[in-house]
């Protein structure tokens, strides 16, 4: 199972720091990507960390502004989010990319033990 925590209200410019912590399994084996989904919208690929040499990729509208890392020592991958604007308002979730320990592509059907989300809320 995964678990996401970190969300919040924040004002526009703020910033937070996303928590998705495994239980049961070790993250270090496998890719990790965050999602969101927006009231109303489609489920949106946000970013991706490989396993093997932790090669990461973001979404062209989080670029410069979000990093995902990972502590494997702590079974977490954290998705580090500033100059947050009302845009980016939407519940967060993780998983597990089934396609192998590169990340390839934002296909949800292709991730795996999906958490339950965390709510982010940007507004002032």
């Amino acid at each position: 199972q995964l678990v996401e925590s970190g969300g919040g209200l924040v004002q526009p410019g703020g910033s937070l720091r996303l928590s998705c912590a495994a239980s049961g399994f070790s993250l270090g084996y496998f890719a990790i990507g965050w999602f969101r989904q927006a009231p109303g919208k489609e489920r949106e690929g946000v970013s991706c960390i490989s396993t093997r040499d932790g090669t990461t990729d973001y979404t062209d509208s989080v670029k410069g502004r979000f990093t995902i890392s990972r502590d494997n020592a702590k079974n977490t991958v954290y998705l580090q989010m500033n100059s947050l604007s009302p845009e980016d308002t939407a519940l967060y979730y993780c998983a597990v990319y089934a396609g192998g320990q590169y990340c390839s592509g934002y296909v949800p059907t292709d991730y795996r033990y999906w958490g339950q989300g965390t709510q982010v809320t940007v507004s002032s």
